[in-house]
């Protein structure tokens, strides 16, 4: 196996905890506003908390990350994001585990933008979608394994086991890190150590590409997180699904994606990255109007428009990072990367406390001891408002020269 293949596989695997980390709370949610005793107001604190909290922290580091060999950078944040994930595992109450929420967010929300300019800075921009793509499905595998096997655990024991899995697997994907993968420093070279955060603003924010691809991120966001916090709880109580068969959702749009992700990086290589985005894009916004509009229907029916909705969800996210890797020079790239997932993740969490004040309960008529959601067809509505507009906006994004 090659030593990128090997390096590709080792952030692949990181970038699964962190997501698997942060999917897990949403399929939590019915289980966790009963057990709580909360509201879908309080659960989007604890989905928002994480991205407002990674936000925060990415925005400091855009100031800091590039002044590190991304090894030295990725081994300490990695271990933040374990030790916070840890204390996720053991929080007694709401309010605690909003905390540790909140501390996990902080150092994942940096993660995965330090894996994503690593994989940046070691592959040629005419290959990088499909490397970018064989780690983004690391999405998919949480979906597929990531998600079912922490629900079942939380069915067989508590909410607190997927915590406690995933911190025992991030301290051996710790030593995976240590191990493989190389350090990076040639973007230290020269007078790229001693940029200064003056410096570092100028060339981020002084200039149109790099602020057309934080816009971009932003809307993206809002045209996608919008709906993801609440189809689990909807799922549930709207449409008739078991807190058992959520499992079902990841599982089968999780393993759809796993194929069609590196597919999805290959063609956008091959035809065009702001093609493959815009199709992808376009064809999203009919799932997206079908979830948010499902009545009662057999399992296998939703399970169709569900994994559908994966499929081009992720279909546009593959080439849409990629497209934004190509807005700025790699000396500023991580800097980039850091406040672009700061953006990223506080547009997520916005989005989630928008979607949630649009969202009332009801008692549902279709699950027993479940709560149905109301206005939940307004919020699909919001979220192909802003994909649309994101369809226009990757329009005005231009590659960067020597990215």
């Amino acid at each position: 196996m090659s030593k990128e293949r090997i390096l590709l596989l080792v952030l692949a695997s990181a970038l699964f905890t962190h997501i698997m980390d942060f999917m897990i709370m949403m399929p939590l949610g019915s289980q966790l506003m009963r057990l709580f005793d909360i509201t879908p107001q309080q659960f989007s604190f604890l989905v928002s908390s994480y991205t407002f909290s990674a936000g925060a922290a990415g925005f400091l580091m855009a100031f800091l990350i590039d002044r590190f060999d991304r090894k030295i950078a990725l081994i300490f944040i990695y271990i933040g994001f374990t030790t916070g994930t840890l204390a996720c595992a053991f929080a007694p109450t709401y309010e605690v585990l909003l905390v540790t929420r909140s501390i996990t967010g902080a150092f994942g929300g940096i993660l995965g933008a330090l894996i994503l300019s690593i994989v940046s800075d070691a592959i040629p921009l005419e290959r990088r979608a499909a490397g970018i793509g064989f780690v983004m499905a690391a999405f998919s595998v949480a979906s597929v394994f990531g998600v079912p096997f922490g629900l079942y655990l939380a069915s067989l024991f508590s909410w607190h086991a997927p915590f406690l899995f995933l911190g025992g697997f991030s301290a051996m994907v710790t030593l995976l890190i240590i191990y493989f993968v190389p350090g990076m420093s040639a973007h230290l070279k020269g007078a790229n150590a001693k940029q200064n955060p003056l410096e570092i603003i100028k060339r981020i924010l002084g200039r149109k590409n790099p602020l057309m691809g934080l816009l971009f991120t932003s809307i993206l966001m809002f045209g996608h997180f919008t709906i993801i916090p609440f189809i689990a709880p909807y799922m549930v109580g709207n449409v008739g699904f078991s807190e058992q068969e959520l499992t079902y959702i990841y599982l089968v749009g999780g393993g759809l994606t796993i194929f069609s992700s590196p597919m999805v990086g290959k063609l956008a290589d091959k035809y065009g990255r702001l093609k493959t985005f815009t199709v992808f894009g376009t064809l999203v916004l009919i799932p997206v109007l079908l979830i948010t509009n499902l009545s009662p229907i057999p399992l296998w029916q939703a399970l169709i428009v569900t994994g559908i909705f994966f499929i081009l969800a992720n279909g546009r996210m593959v080439p849409s990072t990629t497209m934004v890797t190509s807005v700025i020079k790699p000396e500023n790239r991580g800097s980039f990367m850091s406040l672009r997932s700061s953006v990223q993740q506080i547009s997520s969490g916005l989005a989630a406390l928008l979607a949630g004040t649009m969202i009332s309960e009801t008692p549902s008529v279709v699950t027993e001891g479940a709560k149905g959601l109301i206005g939940y067809e307004k919020v699909g509505y919001v979220a192909i408002f802003f994909s649309i507009i994101a369809l226009f906006v990757a329009q005005k994004l231009r590659v960067e020269k020597g990215s």
